[in-house]
């Protein structure tokens, strides 16, 4: 049985993406081992093994390295079989040297392997922990109607900065500020999930209608970053463990259940904006912009099977009811429908 899970835990080992890891590089430069050690796949593989033990999961049993392969070169030279004194000596003066030439770095570091460091994922935390904060006073009751408005506009005001981020980390900036360079951009980005939550976003931030209702799909997309943020670079951490480690672990399980809620509740809002036109708060073009958003998440593969689903629901139950209570309304439904699937 324990043979059985530390398979898995090394099958996961070697599958887990070390490339897109910031740990991982300063991990692997703060290692002092001779070049011709550096380059080969088996002495990698065991300081991933190594890196993973010590960042992700500690359970993970690495076996130490031979001597054979870690202290001396894959091949002999042909002129000796032997290591001569003069060649450990060598050796041993090269990593004295090394060892001084990076006391500035590696020895002031000391027992702490994972210095803050404001890269991608950090700010991308950062913004996401503080949109969850203020999306849950905005949808408290107990909050004051003036504060709770302006949380309501910093939500989306965050996630928009979020995601433009995320959407400039992934695809870069356009090649040139031309037309066809502006094209080939935003067909490369438009069935990006960060461009559909800029677009859902901006069609909110801009706009005078308080619609709570819309928090949902920011509060599921900030907890799910925030989530998978925590459990990746404070696992081991004791507060985490205590007070963190099973909200966390239920939001990565979850995360279909979250996406459901999230399509149930962008159409929703659909339905709402339509209604709105028949009060003093209407926005026609807001009302548009959405439904077009609508049409493209149900198109988008990052978003089609979820919205897909609602919408099948939906047309079981409303379909019958048109043709039995009001025939007359086929018609324009059928001219909506090729308007969606054009």
């Amino acid at each position: 049985m324990v043979e059985e899970e530390q398979k898995l835990k090394r099958i996961a080992a070697t599958s887990y993406d070390y490339e897109n890891d910031p740990r991982w590089s300063d991990y692997w430069s703060n290692i002092l081992i001779p070049p011709h050690l550096a380059s080969r796949p088996d002495v990698i593989n065991h300081y991933k093994l190594k890196f993973y033990h010590r960042y992700i999961d500690a359970d993970l049993v690495v076996e130490p390295m031979s001597t054979s392969s870690s202290s001396q070169p894959a091949r002999p030279s042909p002129t000796s079989s032997s290591p001569s004194p003069s060649d450990g000596q060598t050796r041993a003066r090269s990593s004295a040297g090394s060892a001084n030439r990076s006391s500035g770095t590696s020895a002031t570091t000391g027992p702490n392997p994972t210095p803050l460091r404001w890269d991608k994922q950090t700010i991308q935390f950062s913004v996401n922990a503080w949109v969850f904060v203020v999306a849950v006073l905005a949808v408290v009751p107990l909050v004051p109607r003036n504060l709770s408005n302006r949380a309501y506009r910093l939500s989306f005001m965050g996630t928009t900065c979020s995601s433009l981020y995320s959407l400039y980390s992934l695809y870069g900036k356009p090649r040139a500020w031309n037309l066809q360079a502006l094209q080939i951009y935003f067909q490369s980005i438009i069935a990006a999930k960060d461009f559909i939550i800029f677009i859902y976003c901006l069609s909110f931030v801009t706009s005078h209608l308080c619609l709570k209702f819309a928090l949902i799909p920011i509060l599921c997309r900030a907890l799910e970053h925030v989530a998978k943020f925590l459990r990746r670079n404070f696992s081991r951490s004791t507060l985490y463990r205590k007070y963190l480690e099973e909200p966390c672990v239920w939001v990565e399980s979850n995360n279909t259940t979250l996406n459901i809620l999230t399509s149930h509740a962008e159409i929703g809002l659909g339905f709402l904006l339509i209604i709105s036109l028949f009060s003093w708060q209407r926005n026609i073009i807001q009302t548009f912009m959405y439904w077009q958003l609508l049409k493209l998440m149900y198109q988008a593969p990052v978003t089609a099977a979820y919205h897909q689903s609602v919408w099948a629901k939906i047309g079981r139950t409303v379909n019958p009811l048109i043709h039995r209570h009001a025939p007359i309304l086929n018609t324009p439904l059928s001219a909506v429908q090729r308007w969606w699937f054009r």
